[in-house]
């Protein structure tokens, strides 16, 4: 790529600054030479040959307003703001006129935290700057420390008014409107922008973003649609759309768009777990269970991939082969209670109980504290009869769920069986009080406590 006539007389100071250290030869460079090649070396974070640079640069220039305010951006940025500060005021009686003092001074307050006091110095500074956008840009991500979403959002936009081709800040308006939950003011503010720049891939990409958070996949697939005619190489507007495609359930369609993914780039797991989604909607399943496997092949440790795998052994009815994956995700990542709660379901279905209780204590342990997890280990537990572990269980789920029906049943009934008809009697009551709606659970899970007189007596007081 053509480098431009700025680029190559940087490269050529940075070529002869750097050629002077190894020589130990001192040669002349204007002050905006020296300026450019120490910024260079901030930006990359070589803050030795930095500083090195400054040194030499103040002693050929004592007098540069701008190397001295290189040197305070450099003390602002090692947090030595007071003495930052110090010379700033020095500066600004020099030059009170010069938009950069303000600036500096801004990224000072802002460093303090003093964010409202930043945003007084940029406004002034956008008294004396030809480059607005920067400064807007500024003021906006101070609004955003600030919390103010609004007011940033208004000086991001003020930058595209300036530039449209100010991608960061079209980034950062959409991240305001995003955290705005305004969608469809994202929606107006993209349209109105595509109107005066149809060629932007970006708003077109972001544009269907949105409809997609509207659940619009329709729309959404249009406009990643005109994100991919305008630059066919758009790899995000892509995968974006395929999963839009997905959501219309037009999988081949889908599949067609993940695989251009994979001539862009190398195959991601994650493309490769979603075709193997639409072939298995397609129900080919020689090629989902295929790309299932190319997943775990190419990230082996993500989880999606080896639930993916395991669950299409349990829809098969295939469960010595889904007992294997699962077994083989759990060697990989033990701790994983998505992984246990398969292993689990896996055995409750070839009624291997034992096994199947092991697999949701495990979960738990791992960290589900869903209410189904609760109710299948329980279950599990009842099948075993050990009724007073299910018990223990179900109590220290009512401190995540207190007011949870389905658990306030199953221990009434747990309480029946083990005959303590006095909390038997309390957990139903307070079932019924939650849910009376659901109560016909009891006849399904707890058939002979549904039987009992003085069962239905408190149920038939509920239902006048």
């Amino acid at each position: 790529m053509r480098l431009s006539h700025d680029e190559e007389e940087n490269n050529l100071s940075l070529s002869k600054f750097e050629s002077m250290l190894k020589t130990n030869k001192v040669f002349f460079f204007d002050s905006e030479e020296f300026e450019d090649i120490i910024l260079h070396y901030m930006d990359t974070g070589r803050m030795n040959l930095a500083k090195k640079a400054l040194k030499l640069s103040l002693e050929q220039h004592p007098k540069s307003t701008g190397l001295r305010l290189v040197q305070v951006e450099m003390l602002i940025y090692e947090d030595r703001l007071e003495v930052a500060q110090k010379l700033l005021n020095d500066l600004y009686a020099i030059e009170p006129t010069n938009e950069e003092i303000y600036i500096q001074q801004a990224n000072i307050y802002s460093k303090k935290d003093q964010h409202e006091k930043a945003i007084e110095s940029l406004k002034i500074a956008l008294e004396y700057t030809d480059d607005f956008i920067d400064v807007y840009s500024m003021i906006g991500m101070e609004y955003l420390f600030m919390d103010n979403l609004e007011k940033a959002k208004e000086f991001f936009i003020k930058c595209l008014d300036e530039d449209t081709m100010d991608y960061s800040a079209l980034y950062n308006v959409i991240y305001c409107f995003d955290f705005l939950d305004q969608n469809n003011e994202a929606i107006a503010y993209l349209e109105k922008f595509i109107d005066n720049n149809p060629y932007s891939e970006v708003a077109w990409h972001q544009l269907g973003r949105q409809f997609y958070a509207l659940r619009n996949y329709e729309k959404a697939v249009w406009a990643f649609d005109y994100a991919t005619i305008i630059d066919e190489n758009f790899l995000g507007a892509y995968l974006e759309k395929a999963k839009g495609l997905e959501k219309l359930k037009k999988y081949k369609e889908a599949i067609e768009c993940y695989n251009i993914t994979m001539e862009l780039d190398d195959p991601t797991s994650f493309a490769l777990l979603r075709i193997g989604k639409c072939h298995e909607k397609l129900n080919q399943k020689d090629l989902a269970i295929k790309f299932y496997l190319r997943t775990v092949h190419e990230d082996p440790l993500l989880d999606k991939a080896w639930i993916a795998i395991t669950d299409f052994y349990i829809r098969q009815k295939n469960f010595q082969k889904a007992i294997y994956y699962v077994n083989k995700a759990i060697a990989i990542d033990g701790d994983n209670s998505l992984y246990w709660k398969r292993f689990a379901a896996i055995n409750q279905g070839m009624q291997f109980y034992e096994e199947a209780e092991l697999g949701y204590r495990k979960a738990f342990e791992a960290g589900d504290i869903n209410l189904d997890t609760f109710v299948l280990w329980t279950n599990m537990l009842q099948e075993l009869g050990e009724y007073e572990n299910a018990i223990e269980i179900l109590l220290q789920a009512t401190e995540v769920f207190p007011e949870e029906y389905e658990i306030e049943y199953r221990l009434a009934g747990l309480y029946y069986l083990i005959s303590d008809t006095k909390k038997g009697n309390f957990h139903l009551n307070n079932g019924l009080r939650l849910n009376f709606r659901n109560h016909t659970m009891i006849e399904e899970i707890f058939p002979i406590m549904w039987k009992k007189k003085r069962v239905q007596n408190i149920i038939e007081k509920y239902r006048e």
